[in-house]
């Protein structure tokens, strides 16, 4: 997997619980990005987490990233809050998108607390283009809106309406003015918490936007049943039983368990494999699928993509069919 070697620049307080950090090359230049574009960051041997660029497209000499601290999370931002400091050297991965902007005559931005950072840069993008958008951000409190500043300073300001859950403003006492009524050639664009997610998702579906109009970006999996999926059906039980997985380069073919997931089983067998988040929300390990029928778990693919049926993530999805013939 390549990686680059970068070190801690700056460090600064984003929000009560938000630091944002702002990492340069160690030697040379950074490759460019594009906005709504995630790094990975080796923060130890076995802990790689994954956090988006929240800088405009447009500064080629640096990357900011900005973290809230979750005591209750997987590590690293705990990690990142209490271990990183300026100067600290580190490696990260070239930027990945899967969350672009798309070409559309209008945008709409909504954020729910951390996840601004994807949403800042695709503002810095469509602001510098003088595209047309807007962007509401839901947050708990003041003192808990990362970024807060910046937006207030930004080119930007006029068109961005910040949300506090403490005065009575939430995204569940109703849309932003511009999600009430489908309006042709617009994009809207999602990130934040899982339940912030689904509910803007639900409401904007049911009032008439298209599936291909709304883009999302998760920061975890969904949450799901015993059984895997995110709603249980009658045929679930099939979906999670054993499969063959075989490798087009060798022939060979070996049985995944329902308990492993394809990765695991590649790994232990010699076989190489790139992985990073191993929860299917950064597109690291999507492998070309040559026969066979993926059943799709991951957070990344969009609904055309999952329907051509041509590549897994092999971190978390499964088979529907007894065997996978996988481009490796």
């Amino acid at each position: 997997m390549q990686t680059l070697d970068v070190i801690v620049h700056a460090i600064s307080l984003a929000s009560a619980t938000s630091r944002s950090y702002e990492l340069r090359a160690v030697d040379g230049a950074l490759p460019p990005f594009d906005a709504g574009a995630h790094i990975d960051v080796h923060l130890g041997p076995s802990l790689v987490r994954q956090y988006s660029l929240c800088n405009s497209p447009r500064e080629s000499g640096r990357y900011l990233i900005c973290v809230r601290r979750e005591d209750a999370g997987r590590g690293g931002s705990r990690t990142l809050h209490r271990d990183i400091t300026v100067g600290r050297r580190l490696r990260i991965s070239p930027p990945r998108n899967h969350f672009p902007l798309v070409t559309a005559q209008q945008h709409v931005l909504v954020a729910g607390g951390i996840g601004i950072t994807p949403l800042l840069s695709m503002a810095e993008a469509l602001a510098a283009r003088g595209a047309t958008f807007v962007l509401h951000h839901y947050t708990s409190s003041t003192e808990e809106s990362p970024l807060l500043e910046r937006l207030q300073v930004s080119a930007f300001a006029e068109r961005t309406t910040v949300h506090h859950s403490d005065q009575g403003d939430t995204i569940r006492t109703g849309l932003p003015t511009e999600l009430l009524t489908p309006a042709p050639d617009t994009a809207v664009y999602v990130c934040g918490p899982d339940g912030f997610m689904t509910h803007v998702v639900a409401e904007t579906t049911a009032a008439g936007w298209q599936p291909g109009q709304i883009h999302t970006e998760r920061f975890a999996p969904k949450a799901r049943t015993a059984a895997g999926d995110e709603i249980a059906t009658e045929s679930t039980a099939e979906f999670s039983a054993e499969f063959t997985v075989r490798i087009a380069s060798t022939g060979i073919g070996y049985p995944v368990p329902a308990d492993r997931t394809i990765a695991d089983v590649l790994t232990a067998n010699g076989v190489e494999v790139e992985l990073s988040c191993e929860q299917g929300i950064c597109g690291a390990c999507l492998t070309p699928v040559l026969a066979g029928e993926p059943d799709h778990r991951d957070e990344i693919q969009t609904p055309d993509e999952r329907a051509a049926d041509n590549q897994i993530t092999i971190c978390c999805s499964r088979a529907r069919t007894p065997e996978l013939l996988l481009g490796l």
